[in-house]
């Protein structure tokens, strides 16, 4: 079943997208006639087998010369608008930026006059604002009949007032808001250890490189010259900030309210000494955190208050760390044919490449094919080996993981080191020893990472402190990095290739994958979409550490699965299941989730049930002539509900991956067995 636009999960129709009848040429039958014997099976195996050639095709041709794949990654336009603001803070705006800018923000606005954070998507207030703002530093005029229509909506929910901080701070920084107005981050966290409670080490990694460069805009309080004014964007123009009630002091939000109020009196009384020792740590903190290629973190928005940190702290434009990091931040455009301009968040090519070699292989690449040997080549000269953040809490453990992106040695995970050992594994490389030396460094540097109830989080080791989401200033998302199902599922899956499946510590990774299960029989997703991404992961990886698929928690899995796939055959989960139940497991059909649900019922052996059959059906009959799948839907997560992504080569990697598993059977690891045989 597919989702309305109406929002409600109860009132479903066929996705007019998506196939919902899939005919094979050879055997003249449909998904409708699938049963479990004769020539219907045949047919769908027969169009697997095509499905699976052209998609292999498709994505080796989309190699990079180097060996490594990237596909876009598409968020939301508040990259795009941000990057306008940074501009004009900056006074480094240029018309052809401006109009391309403005060309791809107009282009997102919905009939309604907002801007969504995802695919489909009810408006958001924040991200409304912050388009319509860079519209109007484009030129673009308030009673333009566009304009009205999202100044109208804003003013509807309450305006500018009821936005999240990091809008309300881009606001200040042109006198459109006042700095008084927003919570206080004092430059002076930067010294406390990291044994104390709310240290920048407790904050996950995103966090924490984005809230040290805001700790000193927030003591410099920089006001531009606005261009023009907002009062269209309040719901009172003349009472902007209207007050509102504390809560109750014995509760947590209403001690750090009062905590908050506490820090902009000392704001008043800080010493002067001690307050310009803060932020020249805090600059120090971030220039020793500038990667090669000029960014930090691999990710937009810490390069963004960086560069503004810095500015303020007497960094000129042609300073070689902000030239560098203004540089890095071209290199997140992605320009279009029509001659708009998209910003990506951040880049993907680690997560890509390993993705890319397992799809490739489980769809019957040999092990020792070129592609691979150059993929595998390009992986393991992306091997990080020097310490970075994690090592705070993790300082004895030998470094040797994987980002995410092409530069980010400060911030290696755990769910990329996972997946590209599996990937290695797949790969019959000549270096026989090379990668032996790689891999075993890859699995000492997850081991260590382990957090103290037995799982794994993304970046950093049990960075579960209850404090930074209770800040008033951290109201942007997710703020710290707990253990998720998603991810220790691939470092267990991995494990167990390894022939670690019987190790204390993978047992342990177990058992805490049994114990999050829900209710209803699946695992929710921190990092993908949502229900069907984690129980995607973690059933696939049980089977692999040696669970029967008869056992009680794949069984539920398999029914909770079997009970959400939509009419069409297909399976799709709407990003309101993050924070409405009725939407879990619903949603449009896509190719990825689609992927996801079968990649589970594979390794729990119903190859040959009629779930299977029809979401193969599915795949192979929404499969494009060139060997792609479309898929506008975001499937990814970055916050959940917070902040969404379309990885636009998951569409290609997962359902080839799907379709090999069904054509081909479970993966085989080569590398292994040379080993094992030597």
């Amino acid at each position: 079943m597919t989702a309305t636009t109406d929002g409600s999960p109860g009132a479903m129709k066929p996705c007019a997208a998506a196939a919902s009848e899939f005919t094979d040429n050879n055997t003249n039958t449909t998904t409708t006639e699938i049963t479990r014997h004769g020539p219907v099976i045949a047919g769908v195996l027969d169009a697997a087998r095509r499905a699976t050639d052209r998609g292999v095709a498709h994505l080796l041709a989309q190699q990079d010369d180097q060996g490594w794949w990237k596909g876009d990654l598409e968020t939301n336009v508040t990259m795009d608008a941000e990057d306008l603001l940074l501009r004009q803070f900056l006074g480094i705006q240029d018309e052809k930026t401006v109009r391309a800018a403005a060309l791809f923000i107009r282009g997102e606005q919905r009939g309604d006059g907002t801007w969504a954070t995802f695919y489909g998507g009810p408006g958001d207030l924040s991200t409304t604002i912050e388009a319509y703002v860079a519209l109007r530093l484009a030129g673009d005029l308030p009673d333009a009949p566009h304009m009205e229509r999202a100044a109208a909506w804003i003013r509807a929910r309450g305006g500018i007032a009821a936005s999240r901080v990091f809008t309300r701070i881009w606001l200040a920084l042109f006198g459109w808001w006042k700095w008084d107005d927003l919570p206080e981050l004092p430059p002076e966290l930067i010294f406390l250890p990291s044994w104390f409670p709310l240290n920048i080490y407790d904050f996950g990694c995103w966090a924490r490189q984005t809230i040290v460069p805001l700790t000193v805009v927030s003591a410099k309080r920089p006001v531009r010259p606005a261009p023009f004014a907002l009062d269209e964007l309040h719901a009172n123009p003349r009472v902007p900030n209207p007050r509102k009630r504390l809560s109750t002091p014995t509760s947590w939000e209403g001690a750090f309210q009062r905590l908050d109020k506490a820090l902009h009196v000392y704001r008043k009384v800080a010493p002067a000494r001690l307050r310009g020792a803060a932020m020249k740590s805090a600059a120090r903190w971030i220039v020793e955190r500038q990667e090669n290629d000029g960014c930090w973190g691999g990710i937009q928005p810490p390069a963004v208050y960086s560069l503004i940190a810095l500015h303020l702290l007497g960094y000129d434009l042609d300073h070689p760390v902000m030239r560098a990091g203004l540089e890095s931040l071209d290199r997140f455009t992605v320009w279009r044919e029509d001659g708009a301009r998209m910003i990506e968040a951040c880049q993907s090519p680690v997560w890509d490449t390993c993705l890319a070699t397992i799809a490739l292989a489980d769809a019957g690449v040999r092990p020792d094919d070129p592609a691979l040997v150059k993929a595998a080549d390009w992986m393991m000269s992306e091997q990080i080996v020097r310490p970075g953040d994690w090592a705070v809490r993790r300082p004895g453990v030998e470094p040797g993981g994987w980002a995410f992106e092409f530069h980010n040695d400060n911030y290696p995970d755990i769910d990329d080191t996972a997946e590209v050992v599996l990937a290695l594994r797949r790969v019959a490389h000549p270096d026989r020893a090379r990668t032996e030396a790689t891999v075993d460094r890859a699995v000492r540097w997850n081991l260590g990472m382990q957090s103290k109830n037995g799982a794994w989080a993304a970046f950093d080791a049990d960075n579960t402190s209850p404090f930074p989401n209770r800040l008033p200033f951290c109201d942007f998302g997710e703020v710290i990095d707990p253990p998720s199902a998603d991810v220790t599922a691939h470092v267990v899956e991995m494990l167990a290739v390894e022939g670690k499946a019987h190790d204390p510590r993978t047992r342990r990774g177990i058992e805490w994958l049994l114990a999050e299960q829900e209710p209803s029989g699946a695992w929710f997703g921190r990092w993908g979409v949502n229900y069907v991404y984690g129980t995607g992961a973690v059933v696939p990886a049980l089977i692999a550490a040696g669970l029967p698929a008869a056992h009680p928690a794949v069984r539920r899995a398999v029914g909770w699965l079997e009970s959400v796939q939509n009419d069409d055959g297909g399976w799709g989960e709407d990003l309101r299941s993050y924070r409405e139940a009725g939407w879990a497991g619903r949603g449009a059909s896509t190719a990825s989730q689609t992927a996801w649900a079968l990649l589970a019922l594979l390794a729990a052996g119903e190859r040959d049930g009629r779930s299977v059959e029809r979401g193969v059906a599915w795949l192979a009959g929404t499969q494009r002539e060139d060997g792609s799948w479309d898929e506008p839907y975001f499937t990814g997560t970055g916050f959940p509900w917070d902040f969404s992504i379309n990885y636009h080569l998951y569409r290609q990697v997962f359902p080839l991956t799907a379709l090999g598993r069904y054509v081909h059977g479970e993966p085989t690891y080569p590398d292994l067995a040379t080993r094992e045989g030597t």
